[in-house]
């Protein structure tokens, strides 16, 4: 499996709260994480890193490749890291209010399994088009879904930023859990809304059509988005379903 990742500080942001990282537990099955912290000067820094890095640890001690067992695993998972992102943030002022987004991807034989709180996204890119597979955590999505905006009035809303599910900030944490077929010969991207807040999803598209490799594609999306502002911290993990093995 080959992937490649890049996250980046952007042009306003002081620090980068983003994490992003690829694990593979004992029956080889692979994991890829990216988050994206909120609240405080350190806070989001703190929330995003306890995420990666406790789901990461854990999967790496895992034996679990049924993809059934694994969607209880990780939703069991969000929970007990809600609940440690809570009770650090309550114990400490300067992280009080913290929370992370989260998306990850697992690859398990010939399907995808995709899990998401909050905004960070999963796409699939293949024959020449861009699908997103995460569903966001988001008032904007909720009242698309809901039919009061149409899909034009959602890409400008002025309250576009607004999530409904983080990791910490609440005692509970509902993720979205889906299964997809695994396609040859596809893209599997993974990135913060810093991304996909200042680059369109067909410029995004055409980056991952051209013949160069993942850690170009990734230097060109964060490019892309310094260039349009780079009003967050940007974060892309990219994942090729080629067959030919190893890391880019």
């Amino acid at each position: 499996m080959k992937y490649a990742l890049l996250t980046d500080v952007g042009k306003l942001r002081e620090n980068n709260q983003d994490y992003v990282n690829v694990f593979k537990n004992k029956k080889n099955i692979v994991f890829g994480i990216v988050a994206d912290g909120m609240g405080g000067h350190r806070g989001g820094d703190v929330a995003s890193d306890m995420a990666v890095s406790h789901l990461g640890h854990n999967f790496q001690e895992s034996e679990v490749d049924d993809i059934d067992e694994l969607r209880e695993w990780i939703i069991s998972e969000l929970s007990k890291e809600n609940d440690r992102i809570v009770s650090v943030s309550n114990q400490f002022d300067d992280l009080n209010g913290m929370g992370t987004t989260m998306v990850g991807v697992f690859f398990v034989q010939d399907k995808l399994m995709v899990v998401n709180v909050g905004d960070s996204r999963c796409y699939i890119y293949t024959d020449g088009a861009l699908k997103q597979l995460s569903v966001d955590h988001s008032l904007v999505h909720e009242l698309l879904e809901t039919g009061q905006i149409s899909p034009e009035e959602a890409e400008n809303h002025p309250q576009k930023n607004i999530i409904t599910q983080t990791l910490g900030v609440s005692q509970t944490v509902q993720p979205r859990v889906k299964n997809f077929d695994l396609i040859d010969d596809s893209i599997i991207l993974l990135c913060t809304d810093g991304l996909t807040n200042m680059v369109p999803e067909n410029e995004i598209r055409d980056i991952l059509a051209q013949e160069i490799s993942l850690d170009a594609k990734c230097h060109l999306l964060i490019n892309k988005a310094n260039a349009a502002g780079g009003r967050d911290n940007i974060t892309a993990l990219l994942f090729s379903t080629k067959s030919d093995g190893g890391k880019q």
